[in-house]
């Protein structure tokens, strides 16, 4: 089956392509025993392929009911779940749910709800590891805020981790937010938090697995 591949990965795998390239060409032609070249493409040929698939950008549809639903905006696992205060945007107390993205998860970020983007601002910041609970307000980090039909607000945060040096956000305040599309993409370990109203119903918990824009991770009350 053809992988597709995220656009943001594009120019990152073709020189990591061409730096393998140039690392075993020479192994093979001039080196000898024969089984110092094997040894050194396969290693790094493991490595291109994690990288391929870190970038991998599939297509998803959400088939459930569509109604006040909250979709998780990543792969990963489900690191804290608590109700926690909100400074940047809510500026009160909300229902944190926070996803962490290895390696080995797709990096992609979907919108969690239906709605409209009313609030889109990056910040910079460290680069702590994105699991720490800190990382939420100290890393490098994007936020999104999505109003939904129903006129409650759901805020998304994009936080860079300790390999993560880049946060790509394609939301801007105005355009409308679809669960099927990427709100942006994270390069290399990281974490999503969705801020949700307190009072969400959840279905999820700490150390479950999420797919982005397929599980229903929670149901906005009316």
């Amino acid at each position: 089956m053809r992988v597709k591949i995220h656009h943001e990965g594009t120019n990152i795998l073709i020189v990591v392509a061409l730096l393998i390239a140039a690392a075993v060409v020479p192994l093979w032609l001039w080196v000898e025993p024969l089984w110092i070249a094997i040894s050194a493409t396969s290693v790094l040929g493991v490595i291109y392929a994690l990288v391929v698939n870190f970038f991998r950008s599939p297509k998803r549809n959400f088939t459930g009911d569509r109604h006040n639903a909250v979709i998780a905006s990543a792969d990963g696992t489900v690191v804290a779940l608590e109700e926690v205060y909100e400074p940047e945007y809510i500026k009160g107390k909300a229902l944190q749910l926070s996803v962490f993205m290895s390696i080995f998860n797709v990096h992609a970020n979907w919108f969690p709800v239906d709605g409209e983007v009313v609030y889109a601002k990056h910040q910079p910041g460290r680069y702590m590891a994105a699991y720490l609970p800190k990382s939420s307000t100290e890393n490098e980090r994007s936020t999104v805020v999505i109003r939904t039909p129903s006129g409650q607000e759901v805020l998304v945060r994009q936080v860079a981790g300790a390999v993560a040096r880049r946060v790509v956000t394609y939301a801007k305040p105005g355009i409308e937010a679809s669960i099927e599309d990427h709100m942006g993409f994270i390069k290399f370990g990281s974490r999503v938090d969705i801020f949700l109203p307190i009072g969400t119903e959840t279905f999820v918990n700490v150390g479950d697995k999420t797919i982005g824009g397929i599980t229903l991770i929670g149901r906005l009350k009316p």
